[in-house]
């Protein structure tokens, strides 16, 4: 006969097996669907020698702002060399512009382009200036640049194929409420997406929306649960809000994208490489979970919600205990956040994007808690989670974090591609599985080697 809360948490270990298993199968299925790449039949050629190399058009007004810039840089810093190349109407700078872009993994159609060693800027915004900036003080001081493409074919620039330009402002669209959307930033859409379900699944917000309905069933009214529950998610939700707003921020007065890279991959490594060691020796050193010591305070203020009579002072119960969660939970989720920014800033994304992102960002995060949620609402019985699901969910996170961390040292931009992002994300549960059947296959064959050499004493 089975024990009480056995099916409750037999469950829940299949509700998180299915899950991962739909998106391991997911992600063979669109690594098998990728294209292949053929390798070039010979090296690009050379990028022109010059401290800086910009490619330009006569009649872009984009370039104008772009030339005039740059003329102050020389009067500034007449040891740097500028190379200027008209590629519109003189087709040997064309080709250049094209074998310049083969090089450095660009796509060579829109100008105002820039090239500082292996860093493009593609376009002209204040972003782009104040990166370029930062790059000029960086040479001059005989530093390097980070390798990588900032800026789009979508703001400041000009195309003389379709004949168009772009503003500084990108290809925009009027939305109610959050105002004008660059279309071209919505390519992070598939990205954000991912990484706010993967985030989503973190063991700590789900260990206490479980604990909290685990209590509040137990008073028998689907009308409390439904109430305590949806305001429980609101709160926690408005505290991620404020949370992420607060790293943006901070990462926007970091200001140099080089700098944030280099922020931001070495949060991710930490994180993720802590939450695989949580996985191996779960809360043993350092460890981005709560504490064992603030868990007895969780369980009184879930039961002060659950057991106040009146729905008003258990609503305002459960906004104390939704704030003072996410104010606890903060290192357990910090680093998928960090990331994510980040990954905004690299890629240049406005404040409007920034906020429709958010909102995408905030579905698969809290997909999670709601089907938990409408499975307490229905049934009245609350899932329980037990140790060994947090131990999986750290390894998904930190296999995910470690993944992203080398694509923001690398190239940040590959989260622009949707292919390549589910194609990382798919690698990411494929490992994860890998990692944990192959673990739970030496610990049986561990647990199997001992009871045999048990029996064999005895004999």
């Amino acid at each position: 006969m089975a024990r009480p809360g056995e099916s409750s948490r037999s469950a829940f270990a299949r509700l998180l097996t299915s899950l991962l298993a739909a998106c391991a199968v997911g992600a063979m299925i669109v690594l098998s669907a990728m294209p292949s790449v053929a390798a070039p039949a010979m090296a690009a050629p050379a990028v022109p020698d010059h401290d800086i190399i910009y490619f330009w058009g006569d009649g872009c007004p984009n370039c104008a702002l772009t030339s005039a810039y740059l003329d102050t840089v020389a009067a500034d810093y007449p040891e740097l060399t500028i190379g200027t190349y008209e590629v519109w109407n003189d087709p040997a700078n064309r080709d250049l512009f094209k074998a310049t872009g083969a090089a450095l993994d660009f796509d060579a159609s829109s100008v105002p382009t820039l090239v500082i060693g292996e860093r493009v800027w593609i376009g002209w915004t204040n972003r782009v200036e104040a990166d370029v900036a930062g790059a000029i003080e960086l040479i001059s001081q005989g530093g390097t640049p980070r390798p990588g493409v900032y800026g789009s074919a979508n703001a400041g620039t000009c195309s003389q194929e379709t004949g168009t330009c772009t503003s500084a402002d990108g290809a925009l669209i009027d939305v109610p409420v959050f105002g004008a959307v660059d279309l071209g930033g919505q390519s992070l859409l598939v990205s954000t997406l991912l990484i706010g379900f993967v985030d989503g699944i973190n063991p700590c917000s789900l260990w206490v929306i479980t604990i909290l309905l685990v209590i509040v069933v137990r008073t028998g009214s689907r009308r409390r649960v439904i109430a305590i529950g949806t305001t429980f998610l609101i709160v926690t939700a408005a505290m991620y809000a404020l949370y992420m707003a607060a790293m943006y921020s901070a990462l926007a007065v970091v200001g140099y994208l080089g700098a944030i890279q280099v922020v931001v991959g070495l949060a991710a490594l930490i994180f993720g490489a802590v939450s695989v060691k949580d996985y191996f020796a779960f809360k043993k050193g350092l460890s981005f979970t709560i504490s064992d010591s603030a868990k007895p305070g969780i369980f009184q203020r879930a039961r002060a919600a659950a057991s106040q009579r009146a729905l008003i002072p258990a609503l305002v119960a459960t906004v104390g205990l939704a704030v003072a969660v996410s104010l606890l939970e903060a290192p357990c989720t910090a680093g998928f956040p960090l990331l994510w920014t980040g990954m905004l800033h690299a890629n240049d994304v406005g404040t409007a994007e920034t906020a429709l992102l958010w909102v995408a960002y905030m579905v698969p995060y809290l997909l999670d808690e709601m089907i938990i949620f409408g499975i307490a609402v229905f049934t009245m019985k609350a899932l329980h989670m037990q140790e060994k699901h947090g131990e999986m969910l750290k390894l998904l996170a930190g296999v995910t974090m470690l993944a992203l961390a080398v694509v923001m040292f690398t190239n940040p931009k590959l989260m622009e591609n949707p292919i390549a992002a589910l194609a990382l994300f798919g690698a990411a549960f494929i490992v994860t599985a890998a990692v944990h059947l192959t673990t739970e296959q030496v610990k049986k064959t561990r647990r199997l080697r001992a009871e045999l050499e048990e029996s064999l004493q005895d004999v």
